[in-house]
């Protein structure tokens, strides 16, 4: 039952680490498209930028609707990632000594 328990919190700070990651990288396309470094007309920029939209935008949208941007910079993300990194360091370890120990089970 423990090694359940450990495989399943390491699916969850894997996927965890993987949407930081795409917010990073969505970000980041983001400045480059406004910046006109790159831009959406290339295929592969959109699918890329496409597909980013599409993972981070339902984690992300709850908080653009609390937080208003400010000066026309959108800090949303930063809290996302702030909150994403509390729990992975925070919450995930906690919750799974704690199931751990109700268990029966040693961490």
């Amino acid at each position: 039952m423990v090694d359940i328990l450990k495989f399943v919190f390491f699916i969850l700070d894997a996927l965890l680490g993987l949407l930081w990651w795409a917010i990073i990288v969505s970000a980041v396309l983001s400045w480059l498209v406004a910046f006109d470094i790159i831009n959406l007309r290339n295929r592969a920029v959109y699918q890329i930028s496409t597909f980013l939209d599409r993972v981070t935008d339902p984690v992300l949208r709850p908080f653009r609707r609390i937080i208003p941007p400010l000066g026309g910079v959108d800090i949303s993300p930063i809290i996302v990632l702030l909150i994403i990194t509390g729990v992975r360091a925070i919450l995930l370890p906690g919750l799974l000594r704690t199931l751990i120990g109700l268990s029966g089970g040693y961490y």
